[in-house]
């Protein structure tokens, strides 16, 4: 499918947050953004007038936007940061320089330190973050500082070293912030301890240090030391609104290509996101028509080589959600869990999104192209030697035997004709016979539609299995239709298709959009039939009740309803009652009726 209008694209943006990416005419990358709701963020473009000039020219150089969905506003702050930093897009100044999120570094070091940087460098230090505020950072950093004792200086505290008692303890011993490892007044073990809970706290499961400084903020408390437990207090805060590492930058991922598949009967949707150094720097989906109903392996294994041809990709390593063949240069993982997989995820999003936004674009563009493709899909599906523009689909409703009703409803162009529903109460059939009532009520609908010289369906749905198919071709051959309208049945489990004299039913794939159709006729026949079966059960529970009262009418009986809700309330009710609501003569033979037996 061609790029659509500017129009058509805003139309069926995500009201998700993500990021956008606006391209000019010869496909160049010309601003990235971030939003909370992309739809909101990105119509405000083009449904107002700016006051930069920047803005106004950037506008008129639109052709085409791209988006990527992303789970919060922290990851799309930080793929923004990313895609700025690798495209480099004109009308971006913000975010152009080298300057990238902070993160906080436990050194690989003995007794290793704990500081922000704006670098990571690859020396098998661990880096948590990155975080989208510096304030972040500070605050962890200090809550970190108020409840381990960790060291600050940059000195090579080897054990060589300090027992040589080359250094000194500094100030921040003597004012407690650190517990002198530099002289060997701490013990490794004890300070690795303390760095193992601090990674706990990073990584977001801080659960043993939360009860650890709640016992703190009770103690503080017990020995009314109050303004130190309100200081723990606001740090276990900051630490319950902790969130953890964010999904688009991970450096434990290094350079991967990620690709994610959804598919229907005609198309694949391939989404493709490029991870450099733990950062996502690009993201493409890729749309391929299907020709001789390839798998989602076959689909994937072209649109991979494709893609990464295209991008010119040299990742070593791929990760996608089941296995492909793609020759022994390439590492295929497949993520069950944990970071890799929350990734392979987010790409999978992206495609579902892509392939809804495409249906919905179809949709405005091209009304009719919808409805046709289900037309020829369900014609070819079905055996038909026509499309089903018209179709009818009957069901009985008997509940216990009582009231017994039908439902006809109609679908045309695959989508309900709500004019056109019928319900029908059976006449000729006593008591609980589906086959009999079958057979009437089709005979019925087609009889009525023949004498007006209305149009008759393409297809009729007879919700049952070969008894209720048989019982409807009755009336067909008694109406001299059979042959001239396609019927066919469907058991209870909708996954059977019964043909007239065909002992074997036909299965349809679970996925088919003819299934859903059918399936969205049966309910819609299901839902109607009951509706109308309750309400005449309804009518008759009243006719039993108040309306065989003598000299009670139905309007009496409405008004009495009205006030007391039910029956069995009216039945209880005191005279006096009854008279303020429908007068004196009525009240009393309604309080007479129900009171006849009584001892006067």
């Amino acid at each position: 499918m061609d790029t659509p209008d500017l129009e058509i694209q805003l139309k069926t943006l995500p009201n998700l947050p993500g990021v956008y990416q606006y391209y000019d005419k010869e496909g160049t990358i010309i601003y990235v953004g971030k939003a909370k709701n992309l739809k909101k963020r990105v119509s405000s473009y083009f449904n107002k007038t700016h006051d930069s000039g920047k803005t106004r020219v950037l506008v008129k150089k639109i052709a085409e936007i791209k988006h990527i969905v992303v789970d919060t506003e922290t990851d799309a702050l930080l793929l923004e940061n990313n895609l700025i930093k690798k495209y480099q897009p004109r009308y971006n100044v913000m975010l152009k320089d080298d300057k990238s999120y902070p993160w906080i570094c436990i050194k690989k070091e003995r007794f290793p330190r704990v500081f922000s940087t704006r670098r990571v460098i690859k020396d098998g230090s661990e880096y948590f973050g990155p975080y989208t505020s510096g304030k972040t950072v500070l605050t962890l950093l200090d809550l970190i500082k108020g409840l381990y004792s960790l060291r600050t200086c940059n000195y090579n505290l080897s054990e060589e070293k300090v027992d040589a008692g080359k250094y000194k303890v500094c100030l921040e011993y003597h004012l407690g912030n650190c517990k002198g490892p530099c002289e060997g007044l701490e013990s490794e073990t004890e300070y690795n301890e303390n760095i193992k809970a601090i990674k706990e706290i990073l990584k977001g499961n801080f659960k043993d240090s939360l009860q650890q400084f709640k016992a703190q903020m009770l103690e503080f408390a017990n020995n009314m030391q109050f303004e130190e437990a309100q200081k723990i207090k606001e740090k276990l805060e900051v630490l319950e609104n902790y969130q953890a590492k964010s999904t688009v930058v991970n450096p434990k991922i290094s350079n991967v290509d990620v690709f994610a598949i959804v598919s229907d009967e005609s198309y694949g949707y391939i989404n493709f996101l490029q991870l450099s150094y733990g950062s996502i720097i690009r993201a493409h989906t890729l749309e391929i028509k299907k020709k001789l109903d390839e798998t989602d392996k076959e689909l994937l294994e072209l649109a991979i080589t494709e893609i990464r041809q295209r991008f010119n990709s040299k990742s070593k390593e791929i990760y996608v959600p089941f296995k492909v063949e793609l020759g022994e240069d390439l590492k295929v993982t497949v993520p069950k869990l944990g970071d890799k997989k929350h990734i392979l995820d987010l790409s999978l999003r992206n495609a579902k999104y892509f392939r809804m936004e495409r249906f919905k674009q179809i949709k405005i563009v091209d009304p009719d192209r919808h409805a046709n493709r289900i037309m020829a899909q369900m014609k070819a599906d079905l055996r038909l030697s026509e499309e089903p523009r018209h179709i009818e689909c009957f069901d009985n409703s008997n509940i216990q035997g009582t009231n017994p009703v039908a439902a006809c409803v109609v679908f045309k162009n695959g989508k309900p004709s709500k004019k056109d529903y019928r319900h029908f109460n059976i006449k000729t059939v006593e008591g609980p016979d589906d086959f009999a009532s079958m057979e009437e009520v089709v005979y019925r609908r087609y009889k009525r539609l023949l004498d007006e010289e209305q149009p008759l369906p393409q297809l009729i749905i007879i919700d049952g299995g070969k008894g209720q198919l048989s019982s409807a071709l009755k009336s067909l051959d008694a109406l001299h239709l059979r042959g001239e309208i396609a019927i066919i049945g469907i058991a209870k489990r909708l996954e059977e298709l019964f043909y007239p004299n065909d002992p074997i039913p036909l299965y349809l794939d679970k996925k088919s959009e003819t299934l859903k159709v059918i399936q969205q006729l049966r309910n819609e026949a299901h839902r109607f039939g009951i509706e109308h079966h309750r309400n005449k059960r309804s009518k008759s529970a009243l006719n039993t009740e108040l309306e065989t009262i003598p000299g009670v009418g139905e309007k009496t009986v409405v008004e009495l309803l009205k006030k007391f809700k039910s029956a069995k309330r009216v039945a209880h009710a005191k005279l006096d009652e009854l008279e303020d609501v429908v007068g004196v003569s009525r009240a009393k033979k309604v309080y007479d009726y129900y009171h006849k037996n009584e001892v006067k």
